[in-house]
């Protein structure tokens, strides 16, 4: 299940696509407009800074403007960002060990397709075809 800090983060975004023109949009205004409280979008928000999606300026004239152009940004990298790996199963994690079953694993195969299923949705999904309603 995609949790509410990714719904989040993926409003928050289109958010700014939709917002910013030439200017870093105050953290007061996100939280009105989307209605997400400032305090938990201060920490979705520190995600995205952190992960190098958006782009934080503290003091007046402050606020938060995306760093790339809105057909730049994939669903499944702003999901990822804020949730952590997709893969359904965990010997499909990125860091997973080697299952000595994996060989002899015959529902393997159908967890490896439906990870791509479910990265290949995500990843070419754009926050542009989002805000152009593309889908």
């Amino acid at each position: 299940m995609i949790s509410t800090k990714a719904r989040y983060a993926l409003r928050v975004m289109i958010d700014l696509a939709q917002n910013q023109e030439d200017r870093f949009v105050p953290l007061k205004e996100i939280s009105a407009r989307q209605e997400i409280s400032e305090k938990y979008l201060e920490i979705i928000l520190k995600i995205l800074v952190k992960g190098s999606v958006v782009k934080g300026l503290r003091g007046k004239g402050g606020g938060y403007r995306l760093i790339r152009l809105p057909e730049e940004y994939t669903v499944g990298e702003i999901i990822e960002l804020t949730e952590g790996p997709l893969a359904p199963v965990a010997c499909l994690m990125p860091d997973a060990h080697v299952c000595r079953r994996k060989d002899d694993c015959i529902t393997l195969p159908l967890w490896k397709k439906f990870d791509t299923l479910i990265h290949d949705f995500f990843y070419n999904i754009t926050l542009d075809d989002l805000i152009n309603r593309r889908l």
